[in-house]
């Protein structure tokens, strides 16, 4: 896919790819402007540390699939 508005890729960052998932990998929204939402329509998990509830993205890949950016746009 080209980069655009919508989708970028960035193969030269040191993180990449910060998941694993085929296919393109949108870095647009590196940092998922989701997490703060507690109805995410990704794939979190839950865990616990220092007895506080986490939530962890590690497995989530809903932000950085190019078909994805209208609907993570809408939810912002």
């Amino acid at each position: 896919m080209e980069n655009s508005y919508c989708f970028f890729e960035n193969r030269k960052c040191k993180f990449f790819p910060c998941h694993q998932m085929e296919g393109d990998f949108n870095c647009l929204f590196c940092y998922c402007p989701l997490y703060n939402k507690e109805k995410c329509p990704g794939s979190p998990e839950y865990i616990e540390k220092s007895g506080k509830k986490i939530k962890s993205c590690v497995k989530c890949n809903f932000p950085h699939k190019p078909e994805n950016y209208k609907k993570v746009i809408s939810m912002l």
